[in-house]
């Protein structure tokens, strides 16, 4: 709080409503922009960071989540984009919807919002901070590509190991109940996978801010809503001429993933396909000719010496 309290220093005369606290950051700080001046005047009137940045967080992260699942959810209903569904047979019904936004609702309530509440008093320990002005958008566009490569590097070795037997039958199948992904099943997960995988998404940021001391919640919360796009959009089934793997091949994107739910093996990252490149983990048509075109090549040799 301190931080923001010296932005508007000796001006702050704590109005009872918002919108009194956000005219009085408004009068005496007009060198910030107004995402700035909102978010100022938000912890001002909480008067509590802990609570602020939970009511704060939990309520982007269902806006985003549910905001962005909406629009692959119209597409299903759509014959046109049939021809740019993976697996074109198998069309979510309203039912399975249903069943599965009821699910992830409760893990969010239950699983997920204990987690945020958590999130700012670690991250602040460390030495995150939540004051205005925000960082530049050079300096959060590179600490949020630093977190996607952490991140897709804790999901390739967590996500390969609940595919061992037993991890897999008592943890990670209930994901798989769908075969064909649709974007809503992104989250649809088992209260310890949720716990095991959302490490990677909040963990990457707060073992950054302790090394480095160099954090900004916004750019945490910026940072979240590029994974809840690639998490959605990689479960959404679909795969259009202008998808990121197309323009980055080393993305992974629906493409990857819906080979993954289809074939229950291999595809093991989230956002890149370096690991399972490098690994040998890539699954589907593609990846197995080429593991065929290795082995013929190695005989050919061995034939040769």
């Amino acid at each position: 709080m301190a931080s923001i309290n010296a932005t508007i220093a000796g001006a702050f005369t704590h109005p009872d409503t918002f919108s009194g606290v956000l005219e009085e950051v408004t009068k005496y700080n007009v060198h910030l922009n107004i995402v700035e001046r909102l978010w100022a005047a938000w912890y001002l009137w909480m008067q509590n960071d802990t609570l602020a940045t939970g009511i704060m967080s939990f309520v982007m992260h269902e806006v985003i989540y549910f905001g962005r699942s909406l629009p692959w959810m119209i597409i299903d209903r759509i014959p046109y984009f049939r021809k740019y569904k993976l697996q074109n047979q198998k069309i979510p019904t309203l039912k399975e919807q249903w069943e599965c936004a009821s699910l992830v609702l409760l893990s969010h309530f239950t699983v997920e919002l204990p987690q945020i509440w958590l999130f700012h008093p670690i991250a602040t320990y460390f030495g995150m901070d939540y004051g205005v002005p925000f960082p530049s958008l050079g300096k959060m566009a590179f600490q949020i590509a630093v977190f996607f490569v952490m991140e897709d590097t804790w999901h390739y070795w967590f996500h390969r190991a609940l595919h061992y037997g037993p991890l897999y039958k008592m943890i990670h199948k209930l994901h798989h109940t769908y075969s064909a992904p649709f974007g809503l099943a992104a989250e649809y997960a088992s209260p310890i996978e949720v716990m095991l995988l959302a490490l990677g998404t909040v963990g990457s940021p707060i073992l950054w801010v302790s090394l480095t001391g160099d954090l900004h919640l916004f750019t945490m919360y910026m940072w979240i809503v590029g994974r809840l796009f690639q998490a959605i959009d990689s479960h959404s089934g679909y795969d259009f001429p202008w998808s990121l793997h197309h323009f980055l091949p080393f993305w992974a994107g629906a493409h990857h993933h819906d080979v993954h739910h289809e074939r229950f093996i291999g595809n093991y990252s989230s956002s890149f396909r370096w690991w399972d490149l490098l690994l040998d983990t890539e699954s589907g048509p593609e990846a197995a000719k080429k593991r065929r075109e290795r082995k013929l090549a190695a005989l050919k040799a061995k034939k040769v010496n």
